[in-house]
């Protein structure tokens, strides 16, 4: 199939509907980090294009959408320095490794003891943590937006994520259905894996999987 070649926010779109399996529409501008006048023309061509559906308030990728990007990123992948992208997933690492602890000691106390959030200090030390991570890797991000510039979205939805945290509301930290801090991790890492050529499961077995 011959498909146009797209422009940053057409590959973000489809990559959103393939990574979270369903988008409700009034969020598709945070997810996008895009001006909401923006994306519903986006929305409405891709739509026509046969690319996603529309399901109630919801959109979903179709398998021709899931072909195309397949196209566009294994494209997008052929164009890229992945000598600097392999350094820079290296050291990425101990990134995700800082905050893979950071997520279990959110959810666990300790081995057999679920985090019930009760105890106010200890959540508030794991954010001002997660507030330290977060410092460190926006430069580590800046890095990566300069070698994939399609990325540059990312650190707007890190930027809101903790945005939300520092206002105190702490389903950011990890709740999977919104952009929360763990979500958007989650989903960097699958770009990172892709235009790497990896998959999840190696990555997984490595212990590089949040």
């Amino acid at each position: 199939m011959n498909t146009p070649t797209p422009v940053p926010h057409e590959i973000n779109l489809l990559q959103a509907l393939r990574l979270k399996g369903r988008i409700e529409i009034e969020a598709l501008p945070r997810t996008l980090a895009a001006d909401p006048a923006s994306v519903d023309p986006l929305v409405t061509a891709h739509v026509e294009a046969g690319h996603c559906i529309h399901k109630g308030n919801f959109l979903r990728l179709t398998a021709d959408g899931k072909q195309t990007l397949v196209e566009w990123t294994t494209h997008e992948r052929a164009a890229l320095d992945t000598t600097r992208l392999e350094a820079l997933y290296e050291d990425f690492d101990p990134f995700n490794s800082a905050l893979k602890v950071l997520i279990t000691r959110w959810q666990m106390i300790d081995d057999s003891t679920p985090n019930d959030h009760t105890d106010a200090a200890y959540d508030a030390a794991i954010i001002d943590e997660l507030e330290g991570l977060h410092s460190e890797f926006t430069k580590w991000l800046a890095s990566l937006t300069d070698i994939v510039p399609r990325l540059a979205h990312y650190p707007t939805r890190f930027d809101s994520a903790m945005n939300e945290l520092r206002d105190g509301n702490y389903t950011y930290v990890a709740r999977p259905i919104i952009d929360s801090y763990h979500t958007v991790w989650f989903e960097l890492h699958e770009e990172l894996i892709g235009l790497l050529g990896r998959d999840r499961a190696t990555e997984a077995a490595a212990g590089r999987a949040v």
